[in-house]
């Protein structure tokens, strides 16, 4: 199994400490990248794919663990999307 497909299949796991840097790597896989808005963007973090699909969540801060809702949130996308 390839890195890709471990890191998918940890991801799916809805695991309790998948960090922002394991799904900024997934998001990147899926063809998504960040959008940038400046210096003064604050937390809330947007990705979108060649289509404009965009993913907007906020990055989670003092740690860098991902909430569950926002784990959940990102599968439903993806799976609404056609990339699961």
């Amino acid at each position: 199994m390839s890195r890709s497909e471990k890191l998918k299949s940890r991801f799916l796991s809805k695991p309790n400490d998948f960090t922002w840097s394991e799904l900024v790597k997934l998001l990147n896989l899926f063809g998504y990248v960040e959008l940038t808005k400046g210096k003064t963007g604050g937390s809330r973090r947007k990705f979108a794919n060649e289509q404009n699909e965009v993913i907007s969540l906020h990055k989670p801060h003092p740690t860098e663990i991902l909430k569950r809702y926002a784990i959940e949130q990102i599968i439903s996308h993806l799976k609404e999307k056609g990339k699961l």
